[in-house]
């Protein structure tokens, strides 16, 4: 299958393309630079110069492939407005790649953020929140999934806040960045709190999975470790910064110490039955064992 991916160069991104070669597919991606083009070609995908703002390029990149994976999403989030700013621009490319796709059965996977559920794990049958600080993004993917009557094999595929890859990644690596500059391997609440968590590239499996398998219309959970104690999680970056561990306040992580401190465990369950997801690569805890001190 040739595959349009965008994103292809983030640590997602270039898991998802090398698992995508691994198993014989060939794949189109978007480069935003002539580096990010550079990078692609060497790891043996084809640039398709443009950004996600190039609506017209979105289209020819679908238009001449089997299928697309959604990856890109603008992390630049240093003003106020950037997180609305950043889910408009990615609404707008998933309905510019949905309407090229629209009857031709030809898959979409999109990426969201597992969703949180008072009291319990979330499962792959409960809906993304549809209001909030993330509730656009929400309400666009849920839309892109309708698109299944559509003639469109859309899934979604929901990653948990801790993406990790040789010790970085994620939550847990907001966690050590913060460590590193305050001198506290530091936690809001009681720490007892838990938090999902996947490697890169169990995650790069799984998204090739939706697309080659996954029927239209849902979603899955990339999810390998159901919910790690924050407590847990900060005491491995403590060691190996040799940094005291101790609770802190939520304002210490700013807009993010709310999040911080919720309780988020989720369950991947279905995905694993149904798509024959194995996730094998090393757990959160034993890769934050690579932090460089």
């Amino acid at each position: 299958m040739r595959v349009f991916v965008t994103g292809a160069t983030g640590t997602i991104g270039s898991a998802v393309t090398a698992e995508l070669l691994t198993h014989g597919h060939t794949v189109l991606a978007l480069a935003r630079s002539g580096a990010s083009a550079e990078k692609l070609r060497a790891a043996g995908a084809e640039a398709l110069p443009g950004s996600l703002t190039n609506l017209d390029v979105l289209r020819a990149g679908a238009a001449q492939t089997d299928g697309v994976i959604h990856l890109a999403f603008d992390h630049d989030l240093t003003a106020p407005e950037a997180l609305d700013r950043a889910i408009t621009q990615e609404t707008a490319a998933l309905h510019a790649l949905g309407a090229e796709l629209t009857g031709s059965d030809r898959p979409l996977v999109t990426v969201s953020g597992t969703p949180w559920v008072p009291g319990r794990a979330s499962t792959e049958a409960d809906p993304l929140p549809t209001d909030g600080p993330v509730g656009g993004r929400g309400r666009t993917v849920t839309a892109i999934l309708d698109l299944a009557s559509q003639g469109v094999r859309t899934a979604a595929v929901r990653m948990p806040r801790t993406v990790h890859h040789e010790g970085r990644g994620g939550f847990a690596g907001l966690l050590t960045d913060a460590a590193r500059r305050s001198g506290v391997a530091g936690y809001p609440g009681d720490g007892t709190q838990r938090w999902p968590a996947v490697h890169a590239l169990d995650a790069a499996a799984l998204f090739r999975l939706a697309l080659e398998s996954a029927p239209a219309g849902t979603s899955w959970h990339a999810v390998a470790d159901e919910g790690d104690a924050v407590r847990d999680i900060a005491a491995v970056i403590g060691r190996r910064l040799e940094l005291p561990v101790e609770p802190v306040p939520e304002e210490t992580f700013g807009p993010f110490g709310p999040i911080f401190a919720m309780d988020q465990p989720s369950t991947s369950t279905r995905t694993r039955r149904t798509l024959g997801w194995n996730p094998h690569h090393p757990s959160l805890l034993q890769d934050l064992e690579n932090i460089e001190r």
